[in-house]
């Protein structure tokens, strides 16, 4: 009988680098008894999360249980991926008991719950909640959400003028599409930070809602998944930007994949990433370098001029020591040449 239930899934959505990975693969590691499979969506065709989560996988968390889709939005491909994927996890003997899906940080959320409607799942799974992670720090400083009274101000003013940027309105959509919004980094932003980010939060959420803060991504279980919201049944609750229209746009964001020498000094990259992110108003880098002298792999992850790097495992003989990163901008900001003359000074001096 339990395999005629519907099989949960909980939807993990948030920003570039709030630390979605980062919980799922605590998570993986307390699962709180529950027989987990993933399935991560990136922005990008250079899976890094992807990859960190099988680096992460235990017996309740298997390898074949990590599906990793790459270089598309799974409520815009739903038919040839989504849906096979999902069935797929279910048909695994033995069957998952809970399905995670970690969205891409320029997903909107809605759109994937549409999804849930699909005739071939809509009676075996349900989404148990939508999870959303803000980092405490950029939202305190205003950089993931409008500055609320402003705007309002400047409405008041021109009713004509449409204020939203493309980053306020996914921020703004993952919000309003959640159950549960965890406040991650608070250390980094200090109490006055996390009660700005909260207050900000509150403000843009559309109903009451709990927010939680959460430091390198552990937190009960039990604080996020059985929540039994059934959310793909509660859809008017969830407003969105993009209610009323039958698409969603992509092409407001965009990424390039750099090939990056071996290095000598991780530090030395590290400036170049921040000064990339300065100049070319950067939103996201992350990936991984080859440094001389060093069997391990350099995991490099960096949210703006923020950069965070580890040695994450050894290189594998496939991947034959290759540094790539994947920078992501809004659209118009993405100016490959100058990206890879900052990143790779000495290729742009060969030129």
């Amino acid at each position: 009988m339990a395999n005629l239930e519907k099989l949960p899934v909980t939807v993990i959505t948030g920003f570039l680098g709030s630390g979605k990975t980062t919980l799922i693969s605590q998570l993986m590691k307390n699962p709180g008894g529950k027989r987990l499979a993933i399935v991560v969506n990136e922005f990008g065709d250079v899976g890094v999360d992807g990859e960190i989560l099988k680096g992460c996988a235990i017996p309740e968390c298997p390898v074949e249980n990590i599906v990793e889709l790459a270089n598309g939005c799974i409520c815009c491909t739903v038919a040839d991926d989504f849906i096979p994927t999902i069935e797929a996890l279910m048909a695994l003997d033995p069957r998952p008991d809970h399905i995670l899906i970690e969205t891409s940080g320029l997903a909107l959320p809605k759109p994937l719950l549409k999804a849930f409607d699909w005739p071939a799942i809509r009676s075996r799974i349900t989404v148990d909640g939508v999870i959303a992670l803000a980092d405490a720090e950029a939202v305190a400083a205003g950089r993931f959400a409008p500055d609320v009274a402003a705007v309002d101000a400047q409405r008041l003013a021109d009713d004509s003028i449409d204020h939203e940027t493309p980053l306020s309105e996914v921020f703004e959509d993952q919000i309003a599409c959640a159950d549960i919004v965890l406040l991650t980094k608070p250390d980094l932003a200090g109490p006055e930070g996390v009660a700005r980010a909260r207050a900000l939060i509150e403000s843009e959420a559309p109903r009451k809602l709990p927010i939680i803060e959460v430091a390198e991504g552990t937190v009960d279980p039990r604080v996020i998944l059985g929540l039994e919201a059934a959310a793909e049944d509660d859809m008017d609750a969830r407003p969105s930007h993009h209610d009323g229209h039958d698409d969603h746009e992509h092409d407001d964001f965009d990424s390039i994949v750099v090939d990056i020498p071996e290095i000598t000094d991780p530090a030395e990259l590290v400036a170049r990433i921040t000064d990339l992110a300065q100049r070319q108003n950067i939103l996201r880098v992350k990936g991984y370098a080859a440094v001389a002298g060093k069997p391990m792999r350099l995991l490099v992850q960096a949210v703006g001029a923020r950069v965070r790097h580890q040695y994450d495992r050894p290189w594998t003989e496939a991947e034959g020591r290759r540094g790539r990163l994947v920078v992501i901008a809004e659209h118009d900001d993405i100016d490959a040449a100058a990206i890879r003359g900052i990143l790779i000074p000495e290729a742009k001096a060969a030129e």
